[in-house]
């Protein structure tokens, strides 16, 4: 029996997935649990593995495509089964619903497809908007039924390829029943004319999308009889299909440059990759770019003065969380300067007793903030909409600033934790989430935050809360400077923090006193050990 291979929610937050890396090829034997590809997630690249065994027929996303969680990627089936059933509907639209979430609106099924795709009987025309008449223009409601449901029911190689679309028009035309020669040449003549009333009807629609000049193609004079003669065979406009049209108008292409592989030579959305990829890239991505400065002028814009760099999964996930949060949570902020001198010295006595006593400034913070949070359970807390949680586990979140975004690895217990155990968990975290190599359980289930921006030199910041957290501590830069410290002026290490807070949650008084118990910890770390 075919098992679909899905593309599966590999992390808990995960709404799409991009394949980074196919590890198995079609025609493979596949065992139960073998791994099929890698996977980016919004945290980090995973592995997606069988779900059933057999033969890999089919691979249904390319290398660097996205798709939506319990899209259907590929099919595992036996070697000599017949899987027309479970790849016969992917064409232009599922490839466009994959990469950008759009698709031709309306994709027919096989059996729509098959219910549409016949000849029209007596009256369809009339419904459907009738066959324009000479000069006339399609009215609006034609134009906004050609673009929703009949747009892609009556352009079947908007959604599959060709080799679908004559199997779908046989087999509507075998449940046709028979017609006079008279009565089928009608059909046949309302069936060219509905079909040309929605094309038309849908085509200023399609292309009320393009905002970039059209750029004429390399190739352009390689195909451009062959392309002329048979836009003369269609009425002087060139066949398209609708995902086709809206490619072509985003890279500012002109269609009648482009060869079409589809039926009676219809330009599908292969079509259009394939010439951007023959060499109209370049020339379509620098027309949007040349159009946003005058002419001539000092500002104009050149190739190469701009660089588009797609969001990541990651980068994705950010954006979405932090929008979340700076606008419903009203935070306050809570700044506060704390003494180091003790913890250098104490830092710098454990290491001396060797290496595996070694220890960062920041671990000694993380570890202060750990036993701080066990002693106010009110910020170590999340808000619920309905309820405010109060966690009696401390699990500390260290912001960890990779190529790709930011990931936030978690240290589980971190209260119950010796300093040399946080410190080498903090090591190992850190170098994991550089790679992309953490797995779903070591970046989720925190219940604070820590944000440190110190060694880039910055001296203090904002940070912003991860929902559903309520608070996160930003540390900045360890400085020396002048001091009052028992009468007399001294330079000593200082460090600034700034604890965001939100007011739904934590009070300003609750996130002071919070402050107050952290600093007790970190200018006498010797409480960190009792």
């Amino acid at each position: 029996m075919a098992t679909k291979v899905h593309m599966e929610a590999l992390s808990p937050t995960m709404e799409e997935g991009r394949l980074v890396k196919w590890l198995k090829n079609e025609g493979d034997q596949i065992a139960n649990g073998d791994t099929l590809a890698e996977v980016e997630t919004d945290k980090a690249i995973m592995e997606l593995v069988a779900r059933g065994e057999g033969v890999l027929r089919k691979r249904m996303l390319a290398e660097g495509d996205a798709a939506p969680v319990g899209t259907v990627i590929a099919v595992i089936a036996a070697a000599d089964e017949n899987i027309d059933a479970l790849v016969g509907g992917r064409g232009d639209a599922g490839g466009a619903q994959v990469s950008g979430g759009a698709t031709d609106s309306g994709a027919a099924k096989d059996g729509d497809a098959a219910k549409d795709g016949g000849a029209p009987k007596d009256g369809d025309a009339a419904k459907d908007g009738g066959a324009p008449k000479d000069g006339d223009a399609a009215k609006d409601g034609d134009a906004a039924k050609a673009t929703g449901d009949g747009a892609a029911a009556t352009n079947p190689g908007a959604g599959s390829p060709p080799e679908q679309h004559d199997t779908v028009d046989s087999a509507a035309a075998q449940d046709q029943p028979p017609a006079t020669d008279a009565n089928s040449a009608q059909g046949a003549d309302r069936d060219a004319q509905n079909r040309q009333a929605v094309e038309n009807a849908a085509e200023p629609a399609d292309r009320g999308l393009a905002h970039a000049p059209r750029t004429p193609m390399p190739h352009a004079q390689e195909h451009g009889s062959e392309q002329h003669a048979h836009a003369q065979d269609t009425g002087g406009r060139q066949r398209s299909s609708p995902l086709a049209r809206r490619m072509a108008s985003e890279q500012g292409m002109e269609l009648d440059t482009i060869r079409g592989s589809g039926p009676g030579g219809r330009i599908v959305k292969r079509d259009v990759e394939a010439a951007l990829a023959g060499g109209g890239a370049a020339a379509s991505k620098a027309a949007p770019a040349a159009a946003a400065a005058p002419s001539g002028g000092a500002g104009a814009a050149r190739e190469g003065d701009v660089t588009d760099i797609p969001l990541t999964q990651m980068r994705k996930t950010i954006a979405r969380r932090l929008s979340e949060s700076i606008g419903p949570i009203p935070t306050f902020y809570l700044t506060a300067e704390f003494d180091l001198e003790r913890a250098a010295e104490m830092r710098q006595a454990m290491a001396g007793m060797g290496d595996q006593f070694k220890a960062s400034f920041n671990d000694i913070v993380l570890k202060a903030v750990a036993t701080a949070l066990s002693q106010h359970p009110e910020v170590n807390a999340h808000w619920l909409n309905d309820k405010i949680r109060q966690h009696h586990r401390v699990h500390v979140g260290m912001a960890v600033a990779t190529d790709d975004g930011l990931i936030v690895p978690v240290i589980f217990d971190a209260d119950r934790k010796r300093l040399s155990e946080i410190s080498r968990e903090a090591r190992e975290l850190a170098k994991l989430a550089r790679e992309r190599k953490l797995k779903p359980d070591q970046y989720t289930g925190s219940t604070f935050s820590v944000s440190n921006l110190g060694m880039f030199g910055i001296d203090e910041f904002t940070a912003i809360i991860n929902p559903p957290e309520s608070a996160i501590l930003a540390i900045g830069a360890i400085e020396e400077k002048p001091v009052v410290h028992e009468g007399e002026i001294q330079i000593r290490r200082r460090l600034r923090v700034t604890l965001s807070c939100d007011h739904r949650v934590i009070d300003g008084a609750v996130g002071a006193r919070f402050l107050q118990t952290l600093r007790r910890m970190i200018e006498n770390p010797l409480m960190l050990v009792f």
